[in-house]
């Protein structure tokens, strides 16, 4: 049994309930390309919201994180990742949940006492020092050498400048023989394995800290660090999560991973998220903007690096790798069995398309090297390769820095801004998220996306269902599907349809039930498999009903007026609205 199995087991066995992964790609919060983090889906609850299946729950969650995708292909770095994590809304909280861990560490996974250590908060002027989190560890047997008490750098958690906040306890196990008496948090040896965030305060614009009426816990731990600990290697890449994956990559290049070990490692860890990524409900396809931008990305890097390895990159490489991780995980996540020929489609038509530009693209590369004299590559040169030849900056720096040549990024930039309506998140790799989202006109955006919803099937038809949904403070974007562009008559008479059903001020009600019952009552839902068994219906009025977590107004006159501005193509059968609350 692995981890992950082991994991939910036991926290289940502890009046948990296990929730199911939700999506990579976030619905309607638009701070994230990615869900990056266990918490991040469960945001309404952590807010407040009661969640549909109680107090404690516990999960494996899909996460995609890029700000560290530079550092991939070392021995701990994974754009794709699994957390495991476990909360309290209002139930449990320190104690209980430190003695909860240390049961699991401990008695289940058989982890040595010694071997163990933990940080606390220190406190500061507004919050005391955690005695109850540090005597919580005590008690259950750690010596006062093995905790440290660390300042808010290290332990303390806050969506940005302001809101639920609090201290955490981390806990460490040393990695080696000959355990230390005393626990010092700047031996790297001793790494990281769970982190317990206890959210106990409220702080507000002006700094001012406030006690909180319900607390929460919110625990990760990453699946690929811990069975690393578990199995005693040092390399992830040695453990048995990625060993067939990297036994296969050495069959095809008939290298051995030593001496080769990071552009394996980049392979194997890219097309791992190019699967999970290719299989989301939400249909990312390889493009240059937002996700299908990064899909692009870490495709094209590993065929670079499978070149690199001397493989034949016309040869299906790629399938075979991807068969294995596909095998690995469809047990886990149906929508990895489900869409397995799309994945493999996806993989495909982009190794296609692309290396028939690579070839072409490394011989101008080399030829411009040997024009720059080391000096800079200016951005007429790098907006060239990337337009012409399809290399994304990220690539062609890369490529500068093995001759130690810098790249002009700031001027590409610029190009890339004036020549195409591109994501400049997506090139600047500005990745950021958590509570910070769910400001109030996103939230009342968020229910006017269920209104537009209603009043497409009225004007349009009841064959329109919605296909995506972005959500910015600016403005709205909705996808539905729909075999024609839409006519002046339908734009205006959704519009006022909308309008009217504000002006109405119809309530906004939700209400708990199974997800077969809520599907019997006629509630909408898009990518229905995501939703666990028991599901919240938020409705509005007697025009809408939809399976949704929120948040939303309690009433449609809260809205203001809704115009829509455009209204244009989004892919074969779909079409776009984007439309703002005034």
């Amino acid at each position: 049994m692995n981890v992950k199995d082991l994991f939910i087991d036991y926290f289940v066995s502890k009046g948990h309930k296990q929730i199911p992964s939700a999506p990579i790609v976030p619905e309607n919060d638009p701070s994230v390309l990615f869900n990056t983090a266990g918490m991040q889906p469960l945001v309404p609850y952590l807010m407040g919201e009661p969640h549909p299946y109680g107090k404690r729950l516990c999960d494996y969650q899909k996460c995609v994180r890029l700000t560290d995708l530079e550092e991939v292909g070392d021995t701990t770095h994974h754009t794709f990742f699994e957390m495991l994590g476990n909360w309290s809304l209002g139930d449990y909280f320190k104690k209980e949940s430190i003695e909860y861990s240390f049961e699991f560490l401990t008695k289940v996974l058989n982890i040595p006492l010694e071997k163990l250590a933990v940080t606390v908060y220190k406190g500061d002027d507004k919050i005391p020092r955690d005695e109850v989190s540090a005597n919580a560890w005590k008690s259950l047997g750690i010596k006062e050498e093995k905790i440290a008490y660390l300042g808010k750098e290290d332990n303390f958690w806050i969506p940005g400048d302001s809101g639920p906040c609090g201290g955490d306890t981390e806990i460490f196990y040393f990695r080696g023989d000959n355990v230390p008496e005393k626990f010092d948090p700047e031996d790297d040896r001793w790494v990281e394995i769970w982190n317990n965030v206890f959210m106990e305060f409220y702080q507000d614009e002006n700094g001012n800290v406030t006690e909180l009426p319900r607390k929460n816990v919110d625990t990760g731990m990453g699946v690929e660090r811990i069975t690393a600990v578990l199995e005693g290697v040092n390399d992830n890449y040695q453990s048995s999560i990625w060993q067939d994956v990297i036994n296969k990559i050495e069959a095809i290049a008939n290298l051995p991973y030593k001496g080769n070990e990071k552009s394996m490692r980049i392979i194997a860890d890219h097309l791992r998220t190019a699967v999970f990524i290719a299989a989301d409900p939400a249909g990312i396809k390889p493009s240059n903007t937002d996700q299908g931008y990064i899909l692009r990305r870490l495709i094209r890097r590993a065929i670079r690096h499978a070149k690199k390895l001397n493989i034949d990159i016309n040869s299906n490489w790629d399938t075979e790798i991807a068969l294995i991780i596909i095998a690995k995980y469809e047990n886990y996540y149906h929508e990895i069995k489900d869409n397995k020929e799309v994945i493999l489609e996806v993989l495909q038509k982009e190794k296609t398309k692309f290396n028939h530009t690579l070839e072409k693209g490394l011989k101008e590369f080399s030829k411009v090297i040997a024009r720059q004299n080391n000096e800079q590559i200016p951005a007429e040169i790098a907006f060239r390769l990337y337009d012409t030849y399809g290399f994304p900056i990220e690539m062609t720096v890369e490529l500068a820095q093995e001759h130690n040549i810098m790249v002009d990024v700031a001027g590409f930039k610029q190009k890339f801004k004036e020549h195409q309506e591109k994501s400049r998140t997506a090139a600047a790799g500005k990745f950021k998220g958590g509570l910070s989202g769910n400001s109030e006109i996103e939230t009342k955006y968020h229910t006017a996306t269920h209104l537009l919803n209603a009043a497409l099937k009225e004007v349009v038809g009841k064959d329109v269902h919605q296909k995506g949904s972005n959500i910015t403070p600016e403005r709205m974007r909705f996808d539905f599907s729909c075999d024609h562009k839409l006519t002046e008559e339908e734009k205006k008479a959704t519009e006022n349809l909308v309008n009217k059903w504000i002006e109405e001020g119809l309530d906004v009600t939700h209400e708990e039930m199974t997800k077969d019952n809520a599907l019997a009552s006629g509630a909408e839902c898009m990518f229905i498999d995501k939703y666990p068994d028991i599901v919240t219906v938020y409705s509005i009025g007697n025009v809408s009903k939809e399976l949704c977590g929120g948040p939303h107004v309690k009433n449609t006159k809260e809205l203001g007026h809704f115009r829509i501005k455009k209204e244009e193509a989004s892919s074969a059968g779909v079409r776009r609205i984007k439309a703002v609350l005034e």
